[in-house]
């Protein structure tokens, strides 16, 4: 029979979990060391005011009593929590009241009967005792509230931090996956043109190629992170199904800098980027262009750099394209999901022409969307 995975924390040591992980335990153990030190700071002070060992006893019923009450209160209490806020509050006060007079007539009667001898129940004794009865139990009543009160803001802000987290998901899969459409469009055309053209063979090696860069690019998480090596891999992939189109006019080169192959970055950034070059550096050109993807290793942070020998900038917003805007506002948008203000995106001409895209993000090598999940 499978078995469900343990919560977090469940599996930490008693020591190591958060104080209020179990609420129940909590209430208890907290009533234990509050009626506890109640008890001893009552009995220290009798002491210290001249009164016997024997009068002392008293003083424990008085933490007896009040510990059953408040476990009494605790009940109603989480009752009234449940009730609108007006006949709650008004609840709460009548309880605490009730609570206090019935504090009182019993702590009197023990009085009575332990320092009289004709035990019984006076005005007198009951209303000495009323103050400081209301007193602890207002208390009490107050750590109450303000412990639940903290509960509930400390578990809201868990589900806000839950929500987010799902939401920033959710946005870098939907940016992930905006990009598949585009792609698959371009290479089932150029595969349906090889058909058209007879060009069985070449269509067949087209399709293998796909079918290889869809299953290694489907296996990893939308909004999973993945090593430099294992995005290179990707586009190299990737250009294998371009170079059955443009042959010899697509020049990819690859400058890796060994030491920042195990940094990590979101899955499937790059390739618009050289789709773009593709689209604007090899195709107008007749004798194509050179596309060079360049990853650096500086000291903390990972400098990467796309670039083509094209038109350069200039031309390409002579001639703007839905599809490079989607491609560049995708890759803005999903490296602001995954580093927040902590990275750089620039684009430029180069100075021999063509353009270039220039990235750099702090080096990583956990994935930190998979550890927040």
């Amino acid at each position: 029979m499978a078995t469900q995975p343990a919560p977090p924390g469940r599996n930490l040591p008693l020591t190591a979990r958060p104080f209020f992980e179990d609420k129940s335990r909590a209430f208890w153990t907290l009533q234990a060391v509050g009626w506890s030190g109640y008890l001893g700071l009552r009995a220290v002070s009798s002491i210290s005011n001249g009164l016997s060992f024997e009068g002392i006893i008293p003083i424990i019923i008085e933490a007896i009593l009040g510990y059953c009450i408040t476990l009494l209160l605790s009940t109603l209490y989480g009752y009234y929590r449940r009730l609108p806020r007006l006949p709650g509050i008004m609840l709460t006060v009548a309880t605490l009241l009730a609570a206090t007079v019935l504090y009182a007539v019993l702590m009197a009667f023990t009085f009575s009967f332990m320092k009289t001898t004709a035990p019984g129940i006076t005005l007198t004794l009951v209303l000495g005792s009323v103050f400081l009865n209301f007193t602890v139990l207002a208390g009490w009543s107050a750590l109450y509230f303000g412990i639940n009160f903290y509960l509930i803001v400390e578990h809201q802000i868990g589900q806000m931090q839950v929500l987010e987290t799902q939401a920033s998901s959710a946005q870098l899969a939907m940016l992930r996956y905006q990009l598949n459409p585009h792609f698959l469009f371009n290479t089932l055309n150029s595969i349906s043109t090889l058909v058209l053209l007879k060009q069985t063979e070449r269509a067949n090696a087209m399709l293998s190629r796909l079918s290889s860069f869809l299953r290694y690019t489907l296996a990893n998480e939308p909004t999973a992170h993945v090593t430099v090596a294992q995005e290179v891999e990707t586009l190299k992939l990737y250009l294998e199904i371009e170079k059955m189109r443009f042959e010899d006019r697509l020049r990819p080169v690859f400058d890796i800098d060994p030491r920042a192959e195990r940094a990590r970055l979101p899955s499937l950034l790059l390739q618009p980027l050289v789709e773009n070059a593709i689209k604007y550096a090899v195709t107008p050109q007749e004798d194509g262009a050179e596309i060079r993807v360049a990853v650096r290793l500086n000291g903390e942070r990972v400098q990467i750099a796309v670039s083509d020998t094209g038109p350069g900038l200039n031309e390409r917003q002579v001639r703007p394209s839905l599809s490079t805007g989607v491609g560049l506002a995708n890759i803005r948008d999903r490296l602001g999901q995954a580093y927040g203000p902590d990275h750089r995106f620039e684009t430029r001409s180069t100075p021999a022409g063509g353009f270039s895209v220039e990235i750099e993000i702090p080096y990583q090598l956990e994935d930190v969307n998979r550890e927040a999940a």
